[in-house]
């Protein structure tokens, strides 16, 4: 098993398979969103060709959702999926979520967080869609204490009952009502549920442990097991240092090229996607790529080994290499930074 190809390919990073940027987010289920610049680079890098517009055109028509769910995190959901996604992640992020809010010395009652959902509810009905702003003027003068922590409880408790998602994209977050913008219902068993799940992670993230797909899908160890076992042939398992991996019958083993560079974005599910990550990241220079909290920074892929950091915001990549034998020919760089910008004059910026 060659694990770094592997991955490049299932990650669509070398010869993606798809146009459309929802069919992307749709190979991989949920999609890392934490920043809004990074999560359109993030999905239109894997597309055949690259285009800010046409992620912006699949959002905003309502093909792909951003909204806070396995891990309690933001994420990129198709709108398919998205109906037994919520119900999926709702028990434990829910769990997470109340954990985090008693730890700041606050509990809801069940009146309280009746009360709180129902002014969310009728604000996003009475604007159509809106801004976080509206939202919490709105809490406020309905008697709820203002509290920017745990206003951003409340919104995320709003998204978990599958009350609100994601509206137009912008630099500001908006909020939908789920009923306007995703009006089916899931009809799947939690069973069918976990096998979903557990076939879109290690089709796009494969090969990779239990104990990554644990880690990304924030699901119970029980649960992922289940999900692995009602897949039953479709996963292969390999062993590779020791360790078992899992990768799907499908899976490419044909496209990799030497001489890649790749230009990832922070929290790319490159990185984030797998509790361990040193197949690509040396653990000596893990702390280039993130922190002991959660920041991950933008990296570069050299033939897939993350090998040091760039700078979106920079013409020229304002790349810097923190693996001391790696040397980045200027033409590979050049080229990627070309396809980079060229992505985001294809759309609004």
């Amino acid at each position: 098993m060659k694990p770094v190809s592997a991955r490049l390919l299932s990650q669509q990073l070398a010869s993606p398979q798809f146009k459309d940027p929802a069919d992307v987010v749709s190979w991989f289920g949920a999609m890392q969103a934490q920043d809004y610049r990074a999560m359109r680079w993030a999905v239109a890098m894997r597309t055949s060709k690259p285009s800010y517009k046409a992620f912006e055109e699949a959002f905003n028509e309502g093909e792909i959702i951003r909204a806070h769910l396995f891990r309690g995190t933001w994420q990129l959901v198709p709108t398919d999926d998205y109906p037994w996604m919520v119900v999926l992640c709702h028990d434990k992020a829910t769990a997470v979520l109340d954990g985090w809010t008693k730890s700041l010395g606050f509990t809801y009652s069940g009146r309280e967080k009746e009360r709180i959902l129902t002014i969310i509810e009728d604000t996003v009905s009475k604007h159509g869609e809106v801004t976080e702003d509206i939202i919490g003027q709105a809490l406020v003068e309905g008697g709820i204490p203002e509290d920017k922590l745990l206003y951003n409880h409340q919104l995320r408790m709003a998204e978990l009952e599958g009350l609100v998602c994601s509206g137009s994209l912008g630099p500001r977050n908006t909020y939908r009502l789920v009923r306007d913008r995703i009006p089916t219902k899931s009809t799947f068993s939690r069973e069918e549920s976990l096998c979903l799940l557990a076939r879109k992670y290690f089709r796009s993230h494969g090969p990779a442990t239990l104990d990554d797909f644990v880690w990304w899908s924030g699901l119970t160890l029980g649960e992922c097991r289940k999900g692995i076992e009602t897949l039953g042939d479709e996963l292969v398992k390999e062993r590779w240092k020791g360790r078992d991996f899992l990768i799907h019958r499908d899976a490419r083993s044909r496209g990799v090229r030497s001489g890649n560079l790749l230009l990832l974005p922070a929290y790319d599910e490159y990185l984030i996607g797998y509790k361990s990550r040193e197949i690509v990241l040396h653990p000596d220079n893990a702390h280039h790529a993130h922190n002991n909290f959660g920041i991950f920074k933008s990296v570069v892929a050299w033939n897939g080994e993350i090998v040091g950091n760039w700078k979106p915001s920079s013409k020229d990549g304002g790349v810097s290499v923190f693996k001391e034998t790696v040397s980045i020919p200027e033409q590979a760089l050049e080229k990627a930074c070309n396809i980079y910008h060229a992505a985001q004059k294809k759309g609004k910026t």
